[in-house]
């Protein structure tokens, strides 16, 4: 396997491009089109994606080491497909409708001003993430680990209490209500 260091990549199309297996380690992505593209069995370490279009990317068995995801869109991903030997993420101003983490363990994981509308975390464990100022509109939890997550700030989630671990968790005053949507009862 080839294995790529210190590269900064940019505007590149990598949907056409990834023919031989790499590892990346310490890359970067910038403004870089990967839509579509199968990443099985590649692996990026310490690398940071910026401005990139990655939606309905193929992450069977792609490594995720520190892998950073700024301002990308990301519709449509299944991040349950990926190793998870040291799987670690973090997303900042990212779209990720429709993306999964189904069963993934994402402990400490970082979303900040992002979209996660209709986005699967059931049975994931998201212990310690933080939610920063995150839409969540019809995104499922189910049996996910939420103990000690954050989600002070972000918006529009459902999460019932009694199919999730959400010990510790944080929550605002005003988003309670998604925290009682199930008892059909009205908050004034």
């Amino acid at each position: 396997m080839l294995v790529i260091e210190d590269k900064n990549y940019k505007g590149i199309s990598f949907a056409d491009e990834l023919k031989t297996l790499c590892e990346f380690e310490n890359c970067s992505f910038v403004n870089c089109n990967f839509s579509g593209a199968e990443l099985g069995a590649y692996t990026f370490s310490d690398c940071s994606f910026q401005d990139c279009d990655m939606s309905l990317v193929k992450f069977k068995n792609t490594g995720l080491k520190t892998a950073r995801f700024i301002n990308c869109k990301l519709t449509g991903c299944d991040f349950s497909n990926c190793n998870p030997f040291l799987l670690a993420l973090n997303f900042n101003g990212c779209l990720l409708n429709l993306a999964s983490f189904y069963k993934l363990k994402l402990k400490q994981t970082t979303f900040v001003n992002c979209n996660l509308n209709e986005t699967d975390f059931a049975q994931a464990d998201l212990s310690s993430s933080v939610f920063e100022n995150c839409n969540l509109l019809d995104a499922t939890f189910f049996e996910t680990i939420l103990e000690k997550a954050d989600f002070s700030t972000s918006f529009n989630y459902r999460i019932h209490p009694e199919e999730n671990k959400i010990k510790k968790a944080k929550f605002s005053h005003n988003g309670l209500a998604g925290l009682l949507l199930n008892y059909d009862i009205v908050v004034v």
